[in-house]
């Protein structure tokens, strides 16, 4: 006989793997649906995942991390996610001004103050709500944005004051329009608002994301900078792969506009806790500011030649989007992301308490068709089918 505490603790052994080996099959695959669009579209690697409810219901990983060779991928990979991160960074913002550290109106010059003397007389009105809805007249990404972000390599300290530094030189720049005039869809509005959020905290970006975000949704895999899964990019219609390093992805600076990366099923569960709108924990902001975040606050003119991963029409929020498309019976929240060597899209639809994440480490049109094409599939399956 074994004393009664060795099969408690057997028991114990037995039931919690039986809890994983449960979760594991908690959701079917969607691997066979993804084969066809690695061909289709000459991808290396493609993952996507649905959620109702807040559960994963389906999920899928297949092709290889470096274009040409056997490196298989898992659904524990991760995933460049690119312009997706401004959504984190406006939850970031969010339990500031719950904290009462930020306001909505929080202007430039407020929080930098010492920079308002020298600083262009229009930039000091604009506010947090601005930066982060693309209406600060700060004109879209052009080649003074691309002198400062090669200037800011070299200087030196972390990198929150080189974020400062990059303020301090972008607030002697005039704006494009007035603020709060029109949208104009720029990383250097939040490069300003993730400096913002540095200064009214007193820690850098990383950490916040981490301590806030990453940690309570207990998204493991998340992480900041070049991800495990090359990302790649077209030449002469061949793939070629980029390795980690300067040119592997967008700079560390631009952070809070879009260096985040996680697995398909963390960016899965990101999505799934932004569909239920505080119905789920945890509880990071109010029902009511999560919502905030998700009400669209401007209209976005049609721009034909929008690069894959940038709004092209719809409205914009407080970083997410809001697009109609011929496949949904209403808009739907969508974001998508990418540093030209990866993709990725998420979709929410808070009134089904429904979303799905799509993810492809190749950048470009052929990555934005593949994505495009497999959201309506996934949509009309798993969204429509329970209608």
């Amino acid at each position: 006989m074994y004393p009664v505490k060795y099969l408690t603790y057997g028991i114990c052994v037995i039931l919690a793997f039986f809890c994983t080996i449960t979760s594991a099959w908690a959701y079917s695959s969607l691997d066979a649906m993804l084969e066809p669009y690695l061909e289709k579209h000459q991808l290396p690697a493609l993952a996507a995942a649905v959620v109702l409810n807040g559960e994963i219901v389906a999920a899928g990983a297949i092709g290889t991390r470096r274009a040409g060779e056997k490196m298989p991928v898992s659904l524990d990979d991760r995933f460049h996610l690119g312009s997706d991160t401004k959504a984190m960074t406006s939850l970031l913002a969010a339990t500031l001004v719950e904290s009462e550290k930020l306001r909505w109106d929080s202007t430039v010059a407020d929080i930098f103050p010492e920079l308002a003397e020298k600083m262009n007389p229009a930039l000091k009105t604009v506010t947090l709500q601005q930066l982060l809805s693309h209406t600060s007249g700060i004109p879209s990404d052009n080649n003074d944005f691309a002198t400062l972000l090669g200037k800011s390599m070299f200087q030196d300290g972390n990198l929150d004051e080189i974020r400062y530094w990059l303020v301090q030189q972008w607030s002697l720049l005039p704006l494009e329009s007035s603020p709060g005039a029109k949208f104009a869809y720029a990383n250097m509005n939040y490069i300003i608002a993730g400096a913002m959020i540095e200064r009214t905290a007193g820690k850098t970006w990383e950490e916040l994301i981490t301590e806030l975000i990453f940690e309570p949704l207990g998204l493991k895999s998340a992480g900041l900078g070049p991800q495990a899964t090359l990302g790649h990019t077209y030449i002469d219609g061949k793939l070629k792969a980029f390795l980690s390093g300067p040119n592997g992805d967008n700079p560390p600076i631009i952070g809070p506009a879009g260096n985040a990366h996680m697995s398909v099923l963390d960016f899965a569960r990101w999505a799934g806790w932004n569909a239920g709108e505080g119905k789920r924990g945890p509880k990071l902001v109010q029902a009511e500011t999560l919502k905030k975040l998700h009400t669209p606050v401007v209209p976005m003119l049609l721009k034909q030649d929008a690069r894959p991963g940038t709004p092209s029409h719809g409205k914009y929020a407080l970083g997410w989007g809001e697009v109609q498309v011929d496949w949904a019976p209403e808009p739907l929240l969508y974001h998508g992301g990418s540093n030209e060597k990866n993709l990725a899209f998420i979709w929410v639809e808070p009134k089904r308490d429904f979303a799905m994440v799509l993810m492809t480490n190749a950048g470009g049109e052929k990555a934005d068709q593949a994505l495009h094409a497999l959201s309506q599939e996934l949509y009309k399956l798993y969204a429509d089918g329970r209608s």
